[in-house]
């Protein structure tokens, strides 16, 4: 647990159009639920500050937006940015993954949920470390990481001030671990409770991989 002159205040939530919507909405519960008691502040991020959509071509029906409060272009320092997943993960451009390359340059803590760990290996922030992501999706994922070690039985990994979660809801999991580490157990567990969230007990707590027949990926580097 770190003193509290030491614990992050300035957060980061990266959006792109197709961006899985618990991806995002888990964690930032968390972290709304966080704010009650802790001076923090949270930007939303994205290319623009046009209304970012979950929705993804020729994927949804429906979609929800969100309004940016920053852009690539004029960021603030961070001690955190969360990376979620989406189908529009997939294709990502040029431009976003030049800015996670900068921001990952001058942020304490990478936090990644469900392929937004892909996200973040096109842009060689996972080069060299151990990382997991959505099974469901599992070799449509790890692809697009062969200098990243994919470890498949786990809901999330920590290696180093990088975190990466499983799929979906593991981004709930993942921010409460990383909260633990951080502010201490108790207020994960409180903050969970409050929620009426049921944590994954332990990283290994992954039934997803067996359902769909996940296997370590070992690094190509």
């Amino acid at each position: 647990m770190a003193s509290n002159s030491a614990l992050p205040k300035s957060f980061g939530l990266l959006l792109y159009p197709g961006f899985e919507a618990l991806d995002a909405f888990g964690p930032m519960e968390v972290l709304n639920d966080l704010s009650r008691t802790h001076e923090m502040s949270l930007s939303i991020i994205a290319a623009t500050r046009e209304p970012v959509s979950t929705a993804w071509k020729d994927t949804h029906r429906v979609g929800q937006s969100v309004v940016p409060t920053h852009t690539f272009a004029d960021d603030p320092d961070l001690d955190v940015l969360f990376i979620p997943g989406g189908w529009g993960g997939f294709e990502t451009g040029p431009e976003l993954l030049e800015y996670l390359r900068k921001a990952a340059s001058k942020t304490k803590y990478i936090i990644t949920v469900c392929n937004g760990a892909s996200v973040a290996a096109q842009a060689g922030i996972l080069d060299g470390k151990r990382a997991t992501t959505n099974k469901a999706y599992w070799k449509e994922c790890v692809k697009f990481g062969p200098k990243t070690t994919w470890v498949a039985h786990a809901r999330w990994v920590r290696d180093g001030d990088t975190w990466t979660s499983s799929g979906v809801s593991a981004g709930i999991d993942v921010a409460l671990a990383w909260i633990a580490s951080i502010f201490g157990e108790e207020k994960a567990t409180d903050l969970a409770n409050s929620m009426e969230f049921t944590r994954a007990p332990s990283a290994s707590d992954d039934p997803f991989a067996a359902m769909y027949n996940c296997e370590d990926v070992p690094s190509q580097a």
